[in-house]
């Protein structure tokens, strides 16, 4: 009898990865890539510590904006400018020092400029445009939002202006623009050509100044509602000074009343603000404040 040899049985082949042929060329090479997106650079500039902390907060808290540089005058807004070379500078107009209309011609060299303000006066309104500022707003006039919104756009070149500022560049404007048919100081009648232009002119501006409007409460005001918060109108008084930076020193004389009583009112002011420093119960009064349901104040 033969005895055949036995055939082991035949191992279970193994899976090995496939290695890329180095040879091979990359079919996606040579493709632009996308570029990770570069937030909007701002420098924030106002001397009130406690406007910029809100501001900064505001803004930061969006995914596409980042501030870079806080000012508290317009020269050291000048500095961050020439350091930071931002997309946008928000400006204040009343600061020490160096105030914000007097710096605003060097800014804009730089980058476009908002001014962003408490300052309402008609002739300030438009000494700022004349001096090249890009949009004015004035606080207690617009939201959250509306502020984002209006920074995005001065860096495309869209002017923003709140109720307030508009209504004194149109009356501006009327004021400048030639009647047709009435008689020049030269008593000479302005010809055609010049009526047509001046009066092109104005209807650019006022339907710029109007699509700037259209997304502000329909023109009006958007007031702060505070009346949420409940407080007396004393505490109301001493949260306004606190939001303009006062101290309890200085709350106190201008109130006539102790620094004890002061700290007595800012307890419950912060109590009702759900608040635990001058900056956020601030931001929140001002209108800040993320979250916040209407504007800045």
């Amino acid at each position: 009898m033969t005895v055949r040899p036995s055939i082991p049985a035949p191992r279970p082949r193994e899976e090995t990865a496939a290695v890329p042929d180095q040879t091979t060329p990359n079919p996606f090479e040579g493709f632009p890539q996308p570029a990770p997106a570069v937030p909007l650079r701002v420098v924030v500039a106002d001397d009130n510590p406690v406007v910029r902390a809100g501001l900064t907060a505001l803004l930061s808290g969006r995914a596409d904006i980042a501030v870079v540089a806080e000012a508290a005058d317009g020269r050291a807004a000048w500095e961050a400018a020439q350091q930071h070379r931002p997309d946008v500078v928000l400006l204040d107009v009343r600061m020490p020092g160096v105030d914000g209309l007097s710096a605003l011609p060097y800014l804009v060299r730089i980058a476009p400029v908002m001014m962003l303000t408490y300052s309402s006066e008609s002739e300030i309104v438009q000494e700022a445009l004349r001096r090249g500022a890009g949009g004015y707003l004035v606080h207690g006039e617009f939201t959250a939002d509306q502020l984002v919104t209006a920074v995005r756009d001065i860096k495309e070149g869209r002017p923003h202006f709140t109720p307030t500022a508009a209504g004194a560049l149109v009356a501006r404007l009327r004021r400048d623009q030639p009647v047709e048919g009435a008689i020049a100081h030269d008593h000479t009648f302005p010809t055609s050509h010049e009526t047509a232009t001046s009066a092109q002119h104005l209807s650019q501006l006022q339907s710029d100044v109007g699509q700037s409007l259209s997304g502000w409460t329909g023109g009006r005001p958007a007031a702060v509602d505070r009346s949420r918060f409940q407080l007396s109108a004393r505490e109301a008084e001493i949260m306004d000074l606190i939001a303009s930076g006062m101290t309890n020193q200085q709350i106190a004389a201008t109130c006539f009343i102790s620094e004890k009583t002061v700290k007595n009112h800012i307890n419950r002011i912060f109590a009702k603000l759900h608040s635990t420093s001058r900056s956020e119960a601030a931001a929140k009064w001002l209108g800040t404040a993320p979250g916040s349901p209407r504007g800045l104040g």
